[in-house]
């Protein structure tokens, strides 16, 4: 497998809106994350993933675009963005930017234009169809509402729409429509930024016929559909083949063979993608599905594929308060979880705020969330008649609110995050988890981050070395090993609030070998692993 800085890269998400904000405004702005730079920097990460800036209503936070090629003027302007990228740029910084291509927003021209008519040269740039027996399409479901359809009184048409009823699919069979994505993609390259995260990229084809789905509430018939690879080749051969640029591809539905098809390397369609059979199939803790997760997208893409390692972004609550213990044992378990992220196999995404250890939370009203598919479900279910509380206490621990809240700075007021009037409730807990704090802590989070981020840089065997489970059928205790040439390491991860004991085959000793990392300041016990404990030994 070729070696490309890409795959040696550790990828630092902004979701500027919450990092930092400049001007007083309550939302954080592409000024903020220039002022932030310095501390990006200093984590030691390769790559900024900046989420959408474009221009957008800012109905669904900005995958709701309206001009693909304009800034959304909560973010800056063009100038502002230009100094970014070259700000980034002088710092060795790689940018890369959110491609939204699966929908518009309904501001966008091109679908005001596509709805003015039938007649209207753009009307087939999106998905309309006409009345069943005087009902809807079919019954396919979206993301946010009960339907993909949106009735248009004036056309006497329906439009298809996979998120919410403002973001209405885009027609990729439309040759025009591809060129149109294609043109706005060189746009940006030509400016000088180093790659793509795909938005629901596995979306763009449709199923032929649009037939009903047997299972409407599973809507995994939204995405993988025949056709998808044939354009992502195209988009390689007619524009990313052409650039030194990196593509994620978000693809939600996916398995190791299909996601094979993706990224394979002979397939010449994106370098690597983020599944999401570890955020779907495990709204807790399972550490035997995890280990299973793992070892079947090992074996799917090894020496074939690039993968990627996260557990939570913009749209999965904290990793910490999901995955670990956000109380008694949160910067263990918080480091437990950068340990583990950062020696399996593929490309490490941290979360603005997870290298300091933010934590998820818990709004006491349905009016302090902000997120689009929550409240849409919320009003689904209390329509039903549900019992409201009961509804919000169900939709709180995955709302997409946990990770959004403001960037935590320091202890005062607003979490250092604004002026003003944050667009989205701070999280009460800035006053003991902030940066201000962890940069004074030399235990903290964060260099705990900064060593796991400095020791894959040193070492190739944490990048492309091979990796083995030694701990199969262990619901508490991960161990593995990296293997490249004549080097192995051994990882230890104890994920339990209690003591547990490892079981190593004798080949594994760790007796008087050298422990290159651990979340602990001593080691009780030598084949004993404490609460929450995360060691890396070298064989």
């Amino acid at each position: 497998m070729k070696r490309t800085w890409w795959k040696e890269a550790v990828v630092y998400q902004v979701y500027w809106r919450s990092f930092y904000d400049t001007d007083g405004d309550g939302f954080g702005d592409l000024e903020g994350v220039i002022a932030k730079l310095d501390y990006i920097k200093k984590l030691g990460v390769d790559v900024i993933w900046l989420n959408p800036i474009y221009e957008s209503p800012d109905l669904d936070n900005g995958y709701d675009i309206s001009d693909y090629q304009s800034i959304m003027e909560k973010a800056g302007a063009m100038e502002t963005w230009e100094r970014l990228l070259d700000e980034a740029h002088q710092r060795g910084l790689k940018l890369i930017m959110d491609l939204v291509v699966n929908h518009t927003s309904d501001q966008h021209s091109w679908f005001l234009e596509s709805r003015s008519s039938k007649e209207n040269p753009k009307r087939d740039w999106y998905i309309w169809k006409d009345p069943v027996n005087g009902e809807k399409p079919n019954n396919w479901r979206s993301y946010f509402t009960p339907s993909v359809w949106q009735w248009d009184e004036p056309t006497g048409q329906y439009y298809m729409h996979s998120f919410a009823v403002q973001q209405p699919d885009l027609n990729w069979e439309n040759k025009e429509v591809r060129e149109a994505i294609y043109s706005m993609m060189r746009f940006w390259l030509d400016k000088g930024i180093d790659g793509f995260r795909m938005d629901v990229i596995n979306l763009l084809a449709k199923q032929k016929g649009f037939s009903n789905a047997e299972q409407p509430e599973k809507i995994d018939y939204l995405g993988n559909n025949p056709g998808i690879h044939e354009y992502l080749q195209e988009m390689n051969e007619k524009v990313l083949s052409h650039y030194d640029v990196m593509t994620v591809g978000e693809i939600p539905f996916v398995t190791p063979e299909d996601g094979l098809k993706y990224v394979g390397e002979d397939r010449h369609e994106l370098n690597t993608l983020f599944h999401f059979q570890v955020a779907d199939d495990m709204p807790t803790w399972d550490m035997l599905r995890y280990k299973e997760i793992q070892q079947t997208w090992y074996e799917g893409l090894h020496g074939k594929g690039w993968n990627s390692q996260f557990l939570n972004n913009h749209d999965h609550t904290r990793q910490v308060t999901r995955y670990g213990n956000d109380q008694e044992y949160r910067q263990e378990s918080a480091k437990l979880l950068a340990t583990m992220l950062h020696t399996l196999p593929g490309m490490p995404y941290i979360f603005q705020g997870e290298e300091i250890g933010m934590t998820g939370v818990r709004f006491q009203s349905i009016e302090d969330y902000q997120d689009i598919a929550m409240k849409n479900k919320y009003e689904e279910e209390t329509q039903k008649g549900r019992e409201a509380s009961e509804v919000l206490e169900e939709l709180q621990p995955l709302s997409r609110d946990n990770s959004r809240t403001p960037m935590q700075w320091n202890a005062g007021a607003n979490a250092g995050f604004t002026s003003g009037d944050p667009w989205i409730s701070v999280n009460p807990n800035h006053t003991e988890i902030n940066v201000e704090d962890a940069l004074k802590d030399p235990e903290s989070v964060f260099y705990f981050y900064q060593i796991l981020i400095s020791l894959r840089k040193e070492h190739d065997v944490m990048v492309y070395g091979d990796y083995q489970d030694h701990s199969k059928g262990d619901p508490h205790i991960y161990a593995y090993t990296r293997s490249l040439e004549d080097v192995t390491w051994l990882i230890l991860l104890n994920h339990s609030n209690e003591p547990n004991t490892v079981s190593l085959p004798d080949t594994l000793s760790i007796s008087g070998k050298k422990l290159i990392l651990g979340n602990y300041q001593e080691i009780q016990q030598l084949n004993t692993l404490q609460p929450h404990e995360a060691r890396i030994y070298q064989l």
